[in-house]
This record gives C-alpha cells, sequence and structure tokens, in this order.
C-alpha cells in the first residue's frame, strides 16, 4: 500500500484545512473592470476554480502608481473592494479559499499608468530592458525616479492598507508579490539595487524593504494567513543578480522568524537559463526555509506528484494548466485528459479564453460545459 504524500493529501496550512495540495497560482488576465474594478464575470472564473485546495488572486495593485498593465485589478479604493468582496463571496459559497496577491510593479510601469504622468519609481535609476505595454500599446520602458530614502516608508504603508483592505473584501489571507522583476525583487537584487543607503548594498539591506512590508501587513493579519512569492533564478523583466544563491538563501531563512503561511517558490525554467540565470533549485531552499513550501513554474500531475513524494515541497501550484481546466484536481484525480489553453485569450477580452473552458463529465466520459 502507497501512504505517500501526493496531490490529494490533504494539508494544514496554519489554521486553514486544504483538501488537497492542488494550488491555483496567481495569474494576471487583465480582464478587472473600469477603475480597475474586479467585477462578476471574475467572481465567476474563480468560483469556477474553487476545487483548488488554495486560490491565489491574480497580482493586485496596491496604489495607482503599482500598476504597470493594462485592466489590471487594484485594491486601493473602496469600488476596488466591493468588486474583490463579489469574486471573495462566490469562492466561499463553492467551498474554496482564496489570499489575495499585493503588487507594486516599480520600474515595470509606465508614466501613461502613473497619477500625473510621473516617472515609475524603483530603488535605483535603471531602466529595463524591453518595453511596457500600456493602452495604447507598447512603448519603451523610462529611467525610473529612484525612492528617496524617506519615501520608503509611504510604500510600506500602501502594502499595509492593502493586506487591511483584503481583509475588508473577505480574503481568507495574503501573498506579497515579491518576485518576477516588480518592486520588491528590484529591491532585493543587487542587478537593480544600486543604492548606499540601508536598503541596499549588503543583502541584510536588499532585504530589509521585504522584511519592513511583512511586519506591516502582519499587524493586520495573523502571520499564518500571509505569504511570499519569491523567484531566485527568474530572469523576466529583465533581473540580475550576481549571487542569486546567496540572495535567497539568506532571504529564505530570513522570513523563518515570521511563521507566515508558506513560501512560494517559482522554479527556474529553461528561458530563464538561456538568458542568463543561475538555477536555484527549490529543493536548495527547502533547506533554508523551515515553513511551508510552494512550488511552482511548468509543473504536470506526475512532477507534483513527485516533488511532494520527495518532501521538496508541501503544496504545487499550477497556472496555466487552471486556465484551461477549471476542474483541474478533478481532472488530475481521474487521470482524464486536459484542455489545451489558448494562448491568444490569456490577457484581457470577456468571457472567451476565461470562463467558457469546458468541465469533464465523469458519467459521460465527455467535456461538457459548466
Amino acid at each position: 500500500m502507497n501512504n505517500s504524500i501526493n496531490l490529494f493529501s490533504p494539508y494544514q496550512l496554519g489554521d486553514l484545512e486544504l483538501p488537497n495540495r492542488i494550488v491555483m497560482a496567481p495569474l494576471t488576465r487583465q480582464r478587472a473592470g473600469k477603475g480597475n474594478v474586479p467585477h462578476s464575470l471574475n467572481a465567476t472564473y474563480y468560483a469556477q476554480r474553487a476545487s483548488a485546495g488554495l486560490i491565489i488572486a491574480e497580482a493586485t495593485q496596491i496604489s495607482p502608481q503599482g500598476q504597470g498593465y493594462p485592466n489590471t485589478p487594484g485594491i486601493y479604493s473602496a469600488e476596488q473592494v466591493a468588486g474583490w468582496k463579489l469574486v471573495t463571496d462566490a469562492v466561499h459559497q463553492q467551498g474554496g479559499r482564496i489570499f489575495l496577491q499585493l503588487w507594486h510593479v516599480g520600474r515595470i510601469s509606465h508614466p501613461d499608468f502613473q497619477p500625473d504622468g510621473a516617472l515609475p519609481v524603483a530603488p535605483s535609476a535603471i531602466a529595463p530592458k524591453g518595453e511596457a505595454f500600456t493602452y495604447d500599446g507598447p512603448k519603451p520602458f523610462v529611467t525610473p525616479h529612484a525612492l528617496e530614502t524617506s519615501e520608503i516608508p509611504e510604500i510600506v504603508e500602501q502594502y499595509r492598507q492593502g493586506a487591511i483592505n483584503a481583509l475588508a473584501a473577505g480574503f481568507d489571507g495574503i501573498e506579497i508579490h515579491a518576485a518576477n522583476g516588480y518592486l520588491i525583487d528590484q529591491f532585493l537584487r543587487d542587478g537593480t539595487n544600486h543604492r548606499t543607503d540601508e536598503y541596499g548594498g549588503s543583502i541584510e539591506n536588499r532585504v530589509r524593504f521585504l522584511l519592513e512590508i511583512i511586519e506591516a501587513v502582519t499587524s493586520v493579519w495573523d502571520t499564518n494567513r500571509v505569504g511570499v512569492r519569491l523567484s531566485p533564478s527568474g530572469t523576466f523583466n529583465d533581473m540580475r543578480d550576481s549571487n542569486p544563491l546567496e540572495t535567497f538563501g539568506y532571504t529564505a531563512q530570513a522570513l523563518n522568524k515570521f511563521d507566515l503561511a508558506y513560501l512560494h517558490i517559482v522554479d527556474s525554467t529553461d528561458a530563464d537559463i538561456k538568458y542568463g540565470g543561475t538555477a536555484v533549485p527549490t529543493k536548495y531552499l527547502r533547506e533554508k526555509y523551515t515553513g511551508t513550501l510552494i512550488a511552482s513554474a511548468g509543473y504536470t500531475r506526475e512532477k507534483g506528484n513527485a516533488v511532494l513524494a520527495n518532501k521538496e515541497a508541501d503544496l504545487v501550484a499550477f497556472g496555466t494548466l487552471f486556465i484551461a481546466n477549471p476542474d483541474l484536481p478533478r481532472r488530475f484525480a481521474l487521470n482524464a485528459p486536459l484542455n489545451q489553453p489558448n494562448p491568444e485569450t490569456f490577457y484581457g477580452g470577456g468571457e472567451k479564453g476565461y470562463t467558457d473552458y469546458p468541465f469533464w463529465s465523469a458519467t459521460s466520459e465527455q467535456v461538457v460545459s459548466l
């Protein structure tokens, strides 16, 4: 008899009981309404996927300054809180659990998104290569405004207020987005952080911004309802670090003192290695971090079961597979065929490629719509 842990083993996440270890990864879909407000279509989308052990809702900007893409939701206005309440109510009605990912893109923005056309902000005035995706189409990234030391507490406060608003919106917890080349990641890595104050130089200084944010949001939420996402191998958004094993090994150890809900790791990809990234294995961070670990990026049913059986992670997050398969846990359990995602409908639009992917019918052994 095989008693090894797998994707269908229940898991105690702090005081939350997860029926399985299948996590829906945060997925930017750019389908918020006017004013960056979530609406009923978003509620339908998330409710369809409520059989996940945990849903981590899409990256959500904590302020207008934090926005970097069209039609991404916010969590800074009363209308946005009300819109997200539609989502959390719908998920809870289906028996699900949902965290909100708090986001500030930093330099990965453009004056088109900024209040009064201001420059985006970053730890240092270093422009990323590439283009911003604005309402008027792609435009070259600009050199950001390097935050003054005195300006940083205001952004930390935006995270705290975002945490307050997420609580009011009915979420079960929050995830701090410290990955994928956005603001916190920009502070962590020495390729984007050339500061000479207490937020730059040594890794002890570069991790300070993240730790202050955690302290701020855990004044609102119990620590076991707060997660952090890191992408130690990532090169997305023109990211570099001279020693990512040291940087992220130290960061993972620094998080141990908080007794967080989890640490969510984006694994290295072929693209990361192609563009000069250094693989920082999830297994390496498992040795540094003592709490719950979520592995993500490119996992399949088989690979997910293997990483759990080997005890290299406690939970596994799935992204693209959840876009196309709202009933992914059921399909995994039945080893049923999977719908194929359509990348042309990943970002923006309406129901097509969002809420119209069919569910699997085990009785008739055919795909049917909800």
